[in-house]
């Protein structure tokens, strides 16, 4: 059975060889790069099942790279862990926003790192027959087979995140989720949550959704649901 293969683009040779040792440890296969331009030849030539992707690179920064790969249909399934030592909100709900499936933020704990990619690589290898089940109610279809939403049949183009707090949503109609409950549902445990993060994809989602945004609703105190 071949190894699962991870590509770290860090530029901090130190940080390359602890997540390295870490990483290979628990037998996955990896390919450390220090630059963005050098990750992104790396990410496309030959496909890794994940990217671990600092932000603060010389040269396209990580949230450029990013962007790009989540941009990129060849690419745009890698599921990315940032790691990162800029730990402001905001760089974080943009990572997120752009499609990112985690953050670490530095210094951190290697078993955490390794803790969360086998979570990540985990339920991305078994999705539930629920998870692939396409959605429809109010002229809105949801397919998480070709990551696609459409609005009397005309596509919607969301983020991965958007996408994913969306299916949660539409799967359970009317039912309330907490903010913990959408970011633990879409990222796993050993995530640290922020209500700024999961209000700003919604406002996000809204948007994008235009006139069906008003079957997202905000449940004060609590979270969201989709409109029954």
């Amino acid at each position: 059975m071949a190894k699962e293969s991870v590509l770290v683009i860090e530029d901090d040779e130190d940080i390359q060889e602890l997540v390295s040792y870490n990483l290979t440890k628990e037998g996955y296969q990896i390919n450390c790069v220090g630059s963005g331009e050098d990750g992104l030849r790396a990410a496309k030539s030959k496909l890794p099942n994940l990217i671990v992707l600092d932000l603060m690179l010389p040269g396209i920064d990580g949230l450029e790279i990013c962007k790009l790969i989540k941009g990129d249909p060849k690419t745009q399934h890698i599921p990315i862990v940032m790691l990162t030592a800029k730990g402001e909100e905001s760089d974080v709900v943009t990572g997120l926003e752009l499609g990112a499936d985690d953050y670490i933020t530095k210094p951190f704990s290697p078993k955490v790192l390794v803790a969360r990619i086998r979570t990540i690589l985990r339920r991305k290898a078994k999705p539930t027959d629920s998870d692939e089940a396409a959605v429809s109610i109010h002229e809105l279809t949801i397919h998480p087979g070709r990551h696609e939403v459409t609005a009397k049949g005309k596509p919607i183009d969301l983020t991965f995140t958007e996408f994913k707090i969306l299916q949660l949503l539409a799967r359970r109609p009317g039912w309330v989720f907490t903010r913990y409950q959408i970011v633990n549902d879409i990222r796993g445990d050993d995530v640290l949550v922020t209500d700024r993060s999961v209000d700003v994809q919604i406002v996000g989602l809204r948007r994008k959704l235009g006139s069906y945004g008003k079957y997202v609703e905000t449940v004060r105190g609590v979270g969201y649901r989709f409109k029954e």
